[in-house]
């Protein structure tokens, strides 16, 4: 095969775009090097980033106060139940998943009402697993109540899940020291 290729005139031909990895000059004007042509998607990008302003002191969006509620109300929900002594199917659930759970929560609720990006960014893994689970509960829903409540739950955390995008890309990233 390789024989044949070169005996059709492909020896020894100088490539057009040089060597791998190197890229041909871009155009001038004048002098000047041409601005990089963007593409639809790039300029769309750029124009939305450009629309972002970081939130102002003591500014909370409705989203980081709706899931700032959540987090509270789910660990401090979790942790009286214990403390009342609830049963799951039966038994007593272990106290240090629960506790780390609860504080897991509450710390989380604190981060986002402070605008922490890492709560943020935490709390939106949290709802992304809970609707993953909800809808594989789905499969095994034996009634209407099961559809319901698998339905609603992944609704509302799909919907959090959703707003808090718009949020988390207006809070400041932390900028680590040397970067």
């Amino acid at each position: 095969m390789a024989q044949r290729s070169r005996k059709r005139g492909r020896r020894n031909k100088p490539r057009s775009q040089g060597k791998a990895g190197t890229a041909k000059p871009r155009p001038t004007v004048a002098g000047w090097p041409a601005e990089p042509q963007l593409s639809r998607a790039q300029r769309r990008d750029a124009e939305v980033r450009a629309g972002l302003t970081p939130f102002g002191p003591g500014e909370r969006p409705g989203a980081i106060v709706i899931a700032s509620v959540v987090a509270a109300l789910l660990g401090l929900g979790n942790l009286v139940a214990f403390v009342a002594g609830v049963k799951i199917a039966g038994k007593h659930p272990a106290a240090g998943g629960i506790i780390i759970f609860s504080l897991l929560m509450i710390v989380c609720a604190v981060g986002m009402w402070r605008l922490w990006y890492g709560a943020v960014l935490g709390f939106m893994a949290l709802l992304a697993i809970v609707a993953a689970i909800f809808a594989l509960l789905l499969i095994e829903a034996s009634n209407v109540l099961g559809l319901v409540v698998g339905l609603v739950v992944i609704t509302g955390s799909g919907y959090l899940f959703f707003k808090l995008v718009r949020v988390l890309s207006r809070i400041q990233m932390p900028r680590y020291p040397g970067r």
